[in-house]
């Protein structure tokens, strides 16, 4: 069995990634099955004296023998590179948050250095029989630094978040760039059908990427697929007896409302609320009946957007509860941390209804975890917003435009009063879902169609290695003429290079 290689911004011990949630389970999993090697961020700051292009490699706790190697990020790369570039520039503008991105924050340099680093950390641990998986946006350049490094594996790219249309794509300023770099991958997968037929749209927009005949897609002198790969969830893990105890309310007998969702624009929250809080001003037969529980775990809380976010929930929340409360039923309960896995299971298995409503989202693994975690004989329905990925896959749940306030104030309602043998058919179809495209399916799909992938290149008339890695040299070029700081360059020393990143004034934090 060949090794897989997985690389990430961040990189967990397998215990802890099991506990996380969301992909980082299916990664564990996939690496807990065959060889493997996890690369990437360990999570740590350093100061740039104590930075090292070493990677720390240390055995897996795993039967299939694999390892972790991960390195640190200076503090200019976290604040450019992390916060900068791949979170201020990337992740609104796939969420289509133009508003919110900041394109004149010179991130870039910084973003294409660190993909650099780990690229040539990463080059002495790969071998021949290697497959290496990328994932998501953090990392969209790795495949054309190995590929500058003579790196000649089958490399997959997987985007985790959604794809914007074309024209907004197209208003980051180093679109050509990002095109180029997404052309050195054999495979790019992607959540929806809808992601794959922006990406391909923009592929024709930027670079005059043309779609052939086989459906791959030609840019660059080069061939690569571009296909859907809905994530899954292992369904197991949720699905069982009923909760370790049970979950009180103040008022009893209310049926409880669950979010979960971490403390991100994208997820909706504050339409969320207002929905929930026209609910209790429509149906004022509700009251006391019902309450909200809203996880909402903190995430990048030194970016700007996301203190606003939460001082607006802390308002709205505390103005529901001051209009609808009473001294025994409080309508809200927001919290600000995040709740071991096993613990949410019992909470969605407790709640009447699971409520799901990003702005936009790449898949919302959450709302397969809530239907997963339902009692067959008396499950609960889950509210998604039409916007996230999963809604292409959950036509069962009652789907909803997350910006219209009075459709989910109304489908609470519908929610709430449905029958039970509505309510288990609508499980039963959900389930069946889940079930066909769980994490496995996602991780062997994706890799069966990788190693295909590279066959046919290796098979067709495609151009050689050298090609490509000629491509990617004018690319790093163009990088340096249009984005990088005077004097800067692709083969200084990480050291040498954030020095000289020193007299550039910084963004505070």
């Amino acid at each position: 069995m060949r090794r897989i290689v997985l690389v990430s911004n961040r990189v967990m011990e397998l215990r802890k990634a099991a506990q996380a949630g969301g992909v980082a389970v299916a990664l564990a999993e996939l690496l807990r099955e065959r060889p493997g090697l996890w690369f990437g961020w360990n999570g740590k700051v350093v100061e740039e004296h104590d930075s090292t292009d070493i990677p720390e490699l240390r055995t897996a706790k795993s039967a299939g023998r694999s390892a972790i190697a991960t390195l640190p990020l200076t503090a200019a790369e976290h604040r450019d590179y992390y916060l900068g570039y791949s979170n201020s520039v990337l992740w609104p503008v796939f969420h289509n948050r133009l508003d919110l991105a900041q394109f004149d924050a010179g991130f870039y340099a910084r973003y294409i250095g660190v993909n650099d680093r780990f690229a040539r950390a990463l080059r002495p641990l790969i071998q021949p029989d290697d497959i290496i998986w990328i994932h998501d946006y953090h990392l969209i350049p790795l495949a054309a630094e190995l590929r500058r490094a003579g790196v000649d594996n089958p490399i997959g790219f997987y985007l985790h978040i959604p794809v914007p249309p074309s024209q907004t794509f197209l208003a980051i300023p180093e679109y050509r760039e990002l095109a180029r770099a997404l052309t050195a991958y054999d495979l790019i997968g992607l959540q929806t059908q809808a992601d794959v037929a922006n990406l391909i749209q923009f592929l024709e927009d930027s670079v005059s990427g043309r779609i052939l005949q086989d459906g791959r897609v030609s840019a660059f002198d080069h061939r690569l697929s571009i296909k859907r790969f809905p994530v899954g969830i292992d369904a197991d893990v949720f699905a069982g007896g009923a909760p370790e105890e049970k979950l009180v309310q103040a008022t009893e007998g209310a049926d409880r409302i669950i979010g979960v969702d971490r403390l991100d624009y994208s997820k909706g929250l504050a339409q969320k609320f207002r929905a929930f809080g026209r609910f209790l001003e429509k149906y004022p037969e509700y009251q006391r009946k019902v309450v909200l529980s809203q996880i909402a775990p903190p995430t990048r809380e030194s970016v700007e957007a996301y203190t606003d976010i939460r001082q607006t929930l802390e308002a709205l929340s505390g103005k529901i509860n001051g209009m609808f409360g009473e001294l025994d039923w409080v309508p809200i309960h927001y919290i600000h941390r995040s709740a071991p896995r096993d613990k949410l299971r019992d909470v969605y298995r407790g709640s009447r209804i699971g409520f799901f409503t990003p702005l936009r989202d790449g898949m919302n693994l959450v709302s397969k975890e809530y239907v997963a975690s339902q009692d067959p004989a008396d499950p609960g329905v889950p509210i998604l917003s039409r916007f996230a990925g999963a809604a292409e896959q959950l036509v069962d749940a009652l789907i909803v435009n997350p910006y219209n306030i009075e459709e989910i104030a109304d489908a609470i309602k519908t929610a709430l009063e449905m029958d039970k043998s509505e309510r288990i058919d609508r499980y039963n179809r959900l389930m069946a879902v889940i079930r066909a495209y769980d994490s496995a399916t996602w991780s062997s799909s994706f890799l069966n169609t990788l190693e295909a992938t590279a066959r046919e290149r290796s098979l067709s008339f495609a151009p050689s290695n050298a090609s490509i890695r000629s491509s990617m040299d004018k690319l790093a070029r163009s990088s340096r003429r249009t984005s990088r700081p005077p004097g800067d360059s692709f083969l200084k020393t990480p050291s040498t290079r954030d020095k000289s990143h020193k007299t550039q004034p910084s963004r505070p934090e």
